[in-house]
């Protein structure tokens, strides 16, 4: 038997959580980051079912860390070569017999909208780890908790967003959860090949009336941004290789070209990283990637215990 929720609720995009949702749902990361001991045991005895069908080393682990951090267990698989879809099982096949023993489940998939078939026949939360090029809601909340704990707020700002804006699911989630925020400015830099998609510039950015830019070279928005996020050329999106290796070092940042920018710029990435942040960036202040890495973990737990509908008893 299911735990019985007021609310089954599924997390395909960060448009599924409302501006306030968000923000409590923040505060909620930084509370579990200050009292860890407070929610040790909030999900015992529940189970998590963590199904990636395509390889990934942060977010599985994110996952993974923030149910046993809760107090709960992991099951699942970390590729679809371990898993049934060798021999043709269907998506909602896979989800239907996961719920058979977990209260929640964590779905990556090569395919855009999978996770979105899971949900349409589960009978527990299912909360979208990355779909294809499509969208990464819970690298959007590590990337938005980042920024406010960096910058204090997410609105009066500029962003620059450089690389692959074309193929870069972080990037469209990212743009659809900021634009709702106030007087959020975007510079999109990248090669013309890579450009933000025009869906995403009709029906995110012209449709909320925001502010944006197209360049091409890094140096030369530099000096304007309050927040920089770098993101590799992803080979596993290109289908020509020959492509990929003209892209693939359009863009190096590093510590010769940040001197041009604010002393209080940061700069995030969604790893992994190829060689478009050089290491000798990494020991810079403003760096603020591996951040990223440890805040997506509290905000993967408030997220899950939200589903959840858990709650702790205020010591």
């Amino acid at each position: 038997m299911h735990r019985q929720l007021a609310h089954l609720r599924h997390v395909m995009s960060p448009l599924d959580l409302s501006v306030e949702e968000l923000d409590k749902i923040m505060d909620l990361a930084a509370d579990m980051e200050a009292k860890p001991e407070k929610y040790a045991h909030a999900a015992e005895r529940l189970k998590l079912a963590a199904l990636f069908y395509e390889p990934s080393t942060r977010t599985r682990l994110s996952f993974e860390t923030a149910m046993l951090n809760l107090g709960g267990q992991v099951i699942g698989f970390h590729s679809a070569t371990s898993s049934s879809a060798t021999k043709g099982e269907s998506v909602a096949d896979t989800v239907r017999v996961a719920a058979q023993f977990a209260d929640i489940v964590a779905m990556r998939h090569p395919k855009e909208g999978a996770p979105m078939v899971a949900a349409s026949v589960s009978p527990v939360p299912v909360i979208n780890a990355g779909d294809g090029g499509h969208q990464h809601p819970t690298q959007t909340l590590a990337d938005l908790m980042t920024i406010r704990t960096c910058k204090g707020r997410l609105s009066d700002m500029t962003v620059g967003i450089c690389g692959d804006l074309k193929f870069g699911r972080t990037v469209h989630s990212l743009i659809s959860a900021l634009v709702r925020y106030p007087n959020v400015k975007f510079v999109l830099i990248s090669p013309e090949e890579l450009q933000l998609p025009s869906y995403v510039k009709e029906d995110v950015l012209k449709a909320n009336n925001i502010d944006y830019v197209e360049k091409i070279r890094l140096e030369e928005a530099l000096p304007d941004l309050d927040i920089l996020y770098m993101t590799r050329v992803q080979k596993e999106r290109f289908f020509n290789e020959d492509d990929y290796v003209r892209m693939k070092d359009f863009y190096v940042l590093n510590r010769e070209k940040l001197q041009a920018a604010k002393k209080d710029m940061y700069v995030l990435h969604p790893l992994p990283r190829v060689n478009e942040i050089a290491v000798d960036v990494d020991d810079d202040p403003r760096a603020a990637y591996f951040n990223q890495v440890y805040w997506g973990m509290y905000m993967r737990m408030a997220l899950m215990y939200t589903l959840l509908e858990l709650e702790v008893k205020e010591c």
